[in-house]
């Protein structure tokens, strides 16, 4: 069986696979000491969010190591030279100030930091999302591997995550409650961009496409449910319809980290198809329960700890570990295996390989 064909089956819940489908993303230090291993060329994809830089990046390490999945996105637009200061730092598309920082780039100072009426939104630029130039990378690996692994376009950084990157979190969240004024419009404009994204992936052959936002802690939600329903589903309701109509096949997959599992009917109600990356360790995420109550109509990605079994087990207890999950969430399928996150640069060489090798053991 193809990786494609079994990706589609798995994550529409058909049970007629070889074998659970296997995606991983890699952290720039495990980019460069894989492709040192397998004697291939450093291919990263500069995205107009640093943070998703690593998820669109290195298709044909991904594929060789294992991967029935690519990952494909959003490049920075044409005539766009970021301009680096003295320690590093510069600004982004969407005039985000960014600096490296202990794991990731870093916002350390945000355009809309000081927006205080719907006059100053106006007046704000976004990019544009239809740039064709945006999307180079993506038709190349989808004309490589498209024909043979399943295409995930990757839109994370969608809409709420986009306005408080956009505002910073404590002033985006006070301004929500508040019932500013330029909230629902700054919402519908964060629409509008990551809906071009999507529509023109959609356009080039995409298999899924891949929403994400953070709704939750490690211990609880960032909002109350009905804030989430009442402000912000509608904007994501609209996205994934929207989306959807440019092509009916496509599977929405949809992220936020944290514990989130009271919003889970919210998101199969907005349209999502498969819920990721369903991060293990928070209230709520016992992969049993989630299965239980959610599997006959909704498939899961990811489940399996980045944040210590990758990095502290042995590689031994990695494999028991990977087994044990996909033992509950894998049955009639509807999962497909993953890390809850992007694997960092903590982890060794050892378990990557034997996490890898639990999924190609069949």
């Amino acid at each position: 069986m193809i990786s494609k064909e079994r990706v589609r089956r798995a994550l529409r819940r058909q049970s007629d696979i070889d074998r659970l489908p296997l995606e991983f993303d890699l952290s720039l230090s495990q980019i460069e000491r894989f492709s040192s291993i397998h004697g291939i060329p450093i291919d990263l994809t500069p995205a107009y969010y640093e943070d998703l830089t690593f998820r669109i990046s290195a298709n044909e390490l991904r594929t060789r190591m294992g991967s029935d999945c690519i990952v494909v996105g959003t490049e920075t637009g044409s005539g766009f030279d970021a301009q680096y200061d003295s320690d590093g730092s510069y600004r982004n598309e969407f005039g985000m100030l960014m600096r490296q920082g202990p794991l990731y780039v870093d916002v350390v100072d945000h355009p809309l930091a000081r927006i205080s009426s719907h006059n100053e939104l106006d007046i704000f630029t976004f990019p544009d999302p239809h740039d064709a130039a945006r999307y180079v990378r993506a038709e190349r690996d989808i004309a490589r591997f498209g024909n043979k692994y399943f295409v995930i376009g990757d839109c994370e950084v969608t809409i709420f995550a986009l306005a408080r990157q956009l505002m910073g979190m404590e002033h985006c969240l006070i301004s929500l409650m508040d019932d500013n004024d330029f909230m629902e419009p700054l919402f519908q404009r964060c629409l509008d961009w990551s809906l071009g994204v999507a529509q023109e992936l959609a356009k080039r052959g995409v298999d899924a496409i891949w929403f994400g936002d953070d709704f939750g802690t490690q211990q609880s939600l960032i909002m109350s449910p009905d804030t989430f329903r009442e402000k912000l589903k509608p904007f994501y309701t609209e996205l994934i319809a929207k989306t959807k109509a440019v092509n009916p096949d496509l599977l929405v997959i949809f992220h936020s980290d944290g514990a989130v599992a009271q919003l889970i009917p919210d998101f199969i109600e907005m349209g999502v198809d498969v819920f990721n990356p369903v991060q293990p360790g928070v209230p709520g995420h016992e992969p049993e329960v989630l299965k239980e109550t959610f599997g006959d109509r909704l498939a899961f990605f990811g489940a399996i700890d980045q944040q210590d079994l990758l990095p502290n087990a042995t590689p031994e207890e990695v494999y028991t570990h990977v087994k044990s999950v996909m033992r509950v969430l894998g049955p009639d399928t509807g999962y497909m295996v993953a890390p809850a996150h992007i694997i960092q640069a903590d982890t060794p060489r050892e378990n990557v390989e034997s996490f890898i090798q639990a999924i190609l053991d069949t």
